[in-house]
């Protein structure tokens, strides 16, 4: 299988600088409470409402407008806004209201960087969902966009804000572990691919070509609207929808830039016939270490046909590894070290799995962003950041499809 190499715009994530500006949700008196953050929410299906869900327990936050191109998730995304919330199938629409100061932005992957930049342009705050790009070149024009607007923009990578997972990286970085040599990523799962059951969706109820976007233009087709992570004019599948959660706390914990190459592998198992992109992959990502040394190397496979370590990373060590899921970490001493046992657990239910009680990854982000909105400071995971970590999905994704 063919490498991919480092790609140019790395320049444009290096020297890039975030704009900040004056906070216009703080006011001059501290014991009266701060104006509400006005938010509009563009792409309401599940993971969105999951989202606007998170938002409805942080103080001074107001749902005032929904969008969304199929009427159906759009009714369902109006129940969780507020009262006489403005409804449309139109993201122009509600970025051109005065009275929303900030979006999130649950659309397809291909609709990302458009509508951000689109909110950028319109003076919005934004959180977009990962992967912030659906393609290498879209890096540089939504980093511009953000630069020239000062806008406050937070990448859905929620894992950058979890508790343990911090912890993990400051222990990381003490140098426990010893030399970090490799890095071993999965995302698996033993579950039927997608949403194979139709549900009969009237084509009239849908703006099929404001789905399209930019994408080739295509008559309707219910599976591939639904089920649109697994084809290619609309997500990246495993390595853009699962992988980049996990490379991207590689990336923070160890100040990783973009992977020198990608060598990938891929096969339909269990979604042969049903999806496009792989439905069991591997890749192995070769990265400089930052301040000079043997190159790290990073290990990700995905499958829907084998559960086994579910979803989690480890960071293999000279002196010990830190195994690290959603809901703990556990250091395992190498034979001969100095280092202990240790454990952290938070979250009840087993190990790897995609979602725990606790932490609360969607809150902990969206109160770090609120935060960002209200104090005019970057969030956790800032644009540059998401570029970077889409980038090495996209890049496993051209090993995979040498022609991309």
């Amino acid at each position: 299988m063919k490498p991919s190499t480092r790609r140019e715009f790395l320049a444009t994530l290096t020297s890039a600088s975030l704009g900040a500006v004056a906070a216009p949700f703080l006011t001059a008196d501290p014991t009266s409470q701060p104006q509400p953050i006005r938010i509009g929410c563009i792409g309401t299906g599940g993971r969105c409402r999951r989202l606007m869900t998170a938002l409805h327990s942080i103080p001074g936050v107001q749902l005032v407008a929904v969008c969304d191109i199929w009427q159906h998730h759009l009714h369902e995304g109006a129940k969780l806004a507020a009262p006489n919330a403005f409804q449309t199938g139109d993201y122009q629409q509600l970025l051109s209201r005065t009275d929303v100061d900030a979006v999130v932005i649950g659309t397809p992957d291909h609709l990302h960087v458009p509508v951000t930049i689109a909110a950028c342009a319109a003076g919005k705050d934004v959180y977009v969902e990962k992967p912030l790009t659906h393609s290498l070149e879209e890096g540089k024009p939504v980093i511009d966009a953000q630069i020239a607007s000062g806008s406050i923009v937070q990448v859905g990578m929620q894992q950058r804000s979890m508790p343990h997972i911090q912890e993990a990286r400051d222990i990381i970085r003490s140098g426990l572990l010893g030399q970090v040599l490799k890095i071993h990523l999965t995302w698996n799962r033993n579950s039927p691919p997608g949403r194979p059951t139709p549900m009969g969706i009237d084509p009239a109820t849908v703006d099929w070509p404001a789905f399209l976007g930019s994408a080739p233009n295509q008559p309707f087709n219910e599976q591939r609207f639904r089920n649109w992570r697994w084809f290619w004019d609309f997500g990246g599948g495993l390595f853009t929808d699962l992988m980049v959660h996990w490379i991207d706390v590689a990336h923070w914990i160890l100040d990783l830039d973009q992977p020198l190459f990608a060598t990938s592998i891929g096969d339909h198992v269990s979604a042969k016939g049903f999806w496009e992109t792989p439905d069991t992959v591997q890749t192995l990502l070769q990265y400089t270490r930052p301040g000079g040394g043997s190159n790290i190397q990073a290990y990700f496979e995905g499958t829907f046909s084998n559960a086994r370590n579910a979803a989690m990373i480890e960071f293999m060590g000279t002196q010990a590894t830190l195994y690290l899921d959603r809901g703990r970490y556990e250091i395992h001493p190498e034979p001969n070290s100095s280092v202990n046992y240790t454990e952290q657990i938070l979250g009840s239910g087993p190990r790897g799995a995609d979602f725990y009680n606790n932490p609360d990854g969607e809150l902990l982000h969206m109160e770090n962003w609120i935060n960002a909105i209200r104090t005019r400071q970057q969030p956790s995971a800032p644009i540059p950041d998401g570029v970077r970590s889409a980038a090495s999905a996209h890049m496993a994704n051209d090993g995979l499809r040498p022609s991309r």
